[in-house]
Parts: structure tokens; sequence; C-alpha cells
């Protein structure tokens, strides 16, 4: 690999009427919508927002860009370069989850001082139509084009018009192999060593929708299902026989618990399992495993906060973060496609390592399917809950 390893990322379409649409990670927690979430976007209806909203023009740029994300998403190499070309200061803030994003823009009214944000694809509609984003000037955009096709003009914008992919990825889970010495493949295989050898050491997603997806990709059950029976029996297996053998709900275990060896089985978004392993000082000691049969697929988007109050610099920045080669130094760093055309070529000619990890074939994407936000959302986030509960988390 060429390079530093890459860092610790914290590191799921339209919405119209309702807010019914495809879910990736991360998913928005149902907390947000039928609790304070759906009021405080109910309060802040499409162009409500209190500030003025200030659209870049290509003028001089601002001297400063903040930038809010989730954390360690970006190569600092490629933010040091983007000051010293260009000019502006970038102060970085970050989140943990999509509500947690969401919340504040809501609250600031357009006052948030945040320049950049990063939502998962499911949240661009919503917030989009409820006044958090501003519309793009496409004309200080072109490096869009380097965004392949397959990426642009997804369903929840189709015209590109608020946001651009950022980084997608997907999850599965990674074991100790000093631990569990039989080979583990499917999602069954995961719930069965952790209710044995991984016993009191298994670390799952802090998400509700991919915890849940445990239960139901083991089970051949649709992911985004709202049969109550089918959530019944997600409850009742969760609650009353996985939580007792579960003693972290950890969204991010590459930062720690892989290279620390403190468990032995963990559920893992595919970049931050990477670099878990490559900061581990027995990598071999791991094995990654692409959840199957099914998994989850996600993806997040550079977008502008409405009343951003540095909009120039924010285009500047996007524009200048799509180029081919800042792209190469962004995936060695954070471990996902950045959905630019060639990439996976430029990362093999560089001799990136573990590249299996972060790009993947076509009948592997063809197992990771894309989750819907549906109206047992408040269920799923309660099952959550409950499980936690029984875990003593």
């Amino acid at each position: 690999m060429s390079g530093q390893p890459p860092v610790r990322i914290l590191a799921h379409r339209s919405a119209a009427g309702v807010i019914r649409t495809e879910l990736t990670r991360r998913g928005f927690l149902a907390t947000a919508l039928a609790a304070g979430g759906a009021v405080l976007l109910s309060a802040c209806t499409p162009g409500g927002s209190n500030a003025a909203a200030v659209h870049a023009k290509g003028g001089p740029l601002e001297d400063r860009l903040s930038i809010y994300s989730w954390g360690d998403y970006d190569a600092p190499e490629v933010l040091e370069q983007f000051t010293s070309l260009e000019g502006p200061k970038i102060v970085l803030d970050a989140f943990n989850s999509n509500e947690e994003l969401i919340a504040k823009l809501v609250a600031a009214r357009g006052t948030s001082g945040y320049d950049i944000v990063v939502p998962t694809g499911v949240f661009v509609g919503p917030m989009a139509e409820n006044g958090l984003l501003q519309k793009f000037n496409l004309d200080l955009l072109p490096n869009m084009e380097h965004v392949a096709p397959e990426f642009r003009g997804r369903s929840w914008d189709p015209g590109n018009e608020y946001s651009v992919c950022k980084a997608w990825g997907t999850t599965g889970f990674v074991y100790d192999r000093t631990v569990i010495d039989r080979e583990l493949i499917t999602w069954s295989d995961f719930i069965d060593a952790a209710q044995n050898e991984a016993s009191g050491s298994t670390s799952v997603l802090d998400d509700p929708a991919p915890l849940l997806g445990i239960y139901f990709w083991a089970n051949g059950i649709d992911w985004t299902t709202t049969d109550p029976a089918h959530l019944d029996a997600a409850e009742e297996f969760l609650v009353r026989d996985l939580a007792k053998h579960v003693s972290a709900f950890d969204s991010y275990p590459g930062g720690s618990s892989i290279p620390q060896g403190s468990h032995a089985l963990l559920q893992s978004y595919n970049g931050d399992a990477r670099l878990g392993i490559f900061e581990s000082k027995d990598p071999d000691r791991w094995q990654w495993v692409l959840g199957s049969p099914v998994t989850e697929l996600w993806m997040d988007n550079w977008a502008i906060a409405a009343g951003a109050p540095h909009p120039e610099a924010a285009h500047a920045f996007i524009n200048y973060v799509l180029q081919p080669d800042v792209q190469l130094a962004q995936v060695d760093y954070i471990g996902y496609d950045t959905g630019i055309s060639g990439i996976r070529e430029e990362a093999e000619a560089a001799g990136l390592e573990r590249l299996d990890m972060v790009f993947f074939t076509e009948d592997q994407v063809a197992t990771m399917q894309e989750g819907e936000l549906t109206d047992a959302q408040d269920r799923v986030v309660a099952i959550w809950n409950a499980m936690k509960a029984a875990a003593g988390a």
C-alpha cells in the first residue's frame, strides 16, 4: 500500500408526502421521526429557514470552510493541500449519526455555521425538502463529470442538485482466527459463533437497521419488512437469545477493538474493518467476511448546508476533492470506494493493499441491498433499544 494506512472513520431516496425512502447505513433513527425529529422537520418547512440562503456565484473564496462530517473521513493531506492551494482554512466537526446531523441543522435553522455536510443518501431528499440543504451551483462543480454514471442521478437526488457521492460501502463482520478456528461465511455462522466461541466477546453495530439485519439476513427475511410477526420474531431472538452474548455496540471497531483484540467477533463496515486489520499488530489473526447471503449497501454524499457562510469555499472544496488524483488519496485513507470513474484501476496501479475490502465484484454487489425507511422504523429502534438494555449496554 502506498502512503500511510487508513485512519479510523466514524462511520444508510426521494421523499414525497411521507418520508418513505431507500435506507442505507446509519439509519435515520425512528426516534428522530416519531419523536423530536418529525416535529422539528415539520417545523422547518421547505424554504422556511430564518436565515437567507447564500448561493455561490463563482466569486472570491472566503478564508474559512467548516465541514460537519463523520469522523476521520478525509485524508489530512487532502485537506492541507486544499488550504495550501486555495486558501480557506478548514475547520472539522464530527457527528455520530445522521440523526445528530439533522437535529443540529434543524435547531440552527440555517445558522449552524456549517458549510459542507455529509448525509447518507436516504436523508438527502427529506433534508432538501425541509430547507436544510441548499442547491449546488453546478457550474462551479465541473469535476462532477469524474463521478461514475452509476453514482450520479441517484433516486434521492436525480439531478444532483443537492448532493454528490462521497463514498459507498457495505456491512460484514470480522473474526479472530485464534479464537474461532472454523470458517465463518454467512450471517447464520455469525449468530452461531456469537452464541458459542465468541460468547461475551461479540460486538455489533450501534445502528438499528443493520443490527436487526443480522437476524433478517440469516433467516431469509426482507430486512425492510413491516410484518409484525417478523418484527416480533426478531425482537424475541435479539433480546432473549443474542443480547446476553453481546458485550459491545460499536459502529467503529476498526479504531480500537480490532487493533486491541478486545473482541473475537465484530460486525463492521468494510472500510472500518480494513482499517482495524491494518492497525493490528497481527493482521493475519483477523478474517473479514462479506456477510451472506444478503447484506446492505449505503452511500454517503457531499452536500452544502442551508445558510452556509462560506458557499464559494464549499463549492471549491467539493470540486477539488472530486479530482481523480485527490480521490486516490481518499481511497487509501478511508478504505471505501469513492465512486470516481477508474478509481479501482488507479488504486490497483498504486499498489494499495486489501482492495478486496474496498471494491467488490458484480456478484458481490448483487448480494447488497439498499433498504427502505418504513412505517416500522419506530419499532425497529425500539427493538434496538430493548436489545441494548438486555445486553446491559
